[in-house]
């Protein structure tokens, strides 16, 4: 299994659901970046399950344990190894998944993929639970990048099957006010009427024993311009290729994304004027890149998340091991909706991919 990202900053997640624990390797991060392990608690338990009522009923504290690579408050230089020990599993329920496979979730290719020896329970190495270390390296990278200057923030821009909008984040420049609107309550919205409705949607999927998904938008801002390359390693590339390794993402685009096919270019394109000496975009319809560089604008981008496939209604699925046709009812402790707790996870990934940009582009000294 490829389970490892980066190229300066290397990490490496490892673990199954309901194993012993989860973690994480990072290698490459520089020494003497100020750590605040509490403000990294606090950033994992916005994705730990069991806190919300529209959430998975399953507990765990979620809490990271730093094996090596920081001391005193800071890192060392050396790799950095943490742990997240899984207490509250129930392995037995998804004992029948190795014949029976969940519709929308990749039991069945992982059983051709691997002979049948992956671990279903929980789903294993596929499942969402293995974002937690993720969030690991993703909430150190978060801290490393605010010593930058850069700041990173997402929350849920639209939810449901009739869509649920919330109101965008600023795309020319941080609003503080939103963000302290997005951590001023438990729901990653920045209206809280948007949150209600939102919460709402939720509860009656989980009542009919179904499911919703959603979309997340995340934004960097503070990020220079002229970091990233064409064609293969620009921004939007190390995003996404990050983004897809959270299980359930379906979905990216940047900036206007598939919008801009809708539009002209005399729409689309964002002029430019100059302000005290610099450049300065009037729009921001690129997502702040260009030709896989970034503009100096803020980062623009989302993520489609679809709804959680381990549902309590019956579904049409097939015995592997009888060869015939087969009903499924999943049991287990399953989210109606993963979308909330991802909007930590999408800040993770969009910290680690430009964290492992700028550490490749200017070494260590960059921090």
């Amino acid at each position: 299994m490829s389970s490892m990202l980066g190229t300066a900053l290397r990490v490496s997640i490892f673990g199954e659901s309901h194993a012993p624990a989860i973690g994480c390797s990072i290698d490459g991060m520089p020494a003497g970046v100020p750590l605040d392990l509490d403000e990294l608690q606090a950033f994992l338990d916005r994705r730990a399950p069991g806190r919300d009522a529209t959430a998975t009923t399953r507990r765990e504290a979620d809490r990271a344990r730093i094996l090596c690579g920081v001391v005193d408050g800071h890192t060392t230089g050396a790799p950095i190894a943490a742990i997240i020990e899984n207490e509250n599993t129930r392995s037995q329920d998804y004992d029948e998944l190795r014949r029976v496979p969940r519709p929308g979730h990749a039991d069945y290719p992982a059983r051709i993929r691997y002979s049948g020896f992956n671990d279903v329970a929980g789903g294993g190495h596929f499942s969402g639970r293995l974002t937690a270390p993720l969030c690991i390296a993703g909430g150190i990278a978060l801290q490393a990048l605010a010593q930058r200057g850069i700041r990173i923030a997402a929350h849920i821009a639209n939810l449901g099957p009739q869509g649920i909008p919330d109101t965008p984040l600023n795309h020319m420049e941080l609003d503080e006010d939103q963000l302290t609107r997005l951590s001023s309550h438990g729901f990653p919205c920045i209206d809280e009427g948007a949150a209600e409705a939102m919460r709402g949607c939720i509860l009656d999927a989980r009542n009919d024993l179904d499911s919703v998904g959603g979309v997340i938008e995340c934004v960097a801002y503070g990020v220079p311009a002229g970091l990233g390359d064409p064609m293969f390693d620009g921004i939007e590339n190390r995003i996404a290729r990050v983004a897809f390794g959270i299980p359930a993402v379906k979905g990216v685009d940047f900036g206007a994304g598939f919008s801009a096919a809708y539009l002209r270019g005399s729409q689309n394109n964002d002029p430019y004027r100059m302000d005290h000496g610099n450049v300065s975009p009037q729009t921001n319809n690129a997502g702040g890149i260009l030709g896989g560089i970034s503009t100096g604008m803020p980062i623009v981008w989302q993520m489609a998340v679809k709804p959680t496939p381990s549902i309590g209604r019956k579904q049409q699925s097939v015995d592997l091991d009888a060869g015939c046709d087969a009903d499924l009812v999943v049991r287990g402790r399953h989210d109606p909706c993963i979308v909330p707790r991802a909007v930590p996870v999408a800040e993770a990934v969009c910290a680690l991919a430009l964290l492992d940009l700028i550490l490749e582009s200017q070494g260590h000294r960059a921090l």
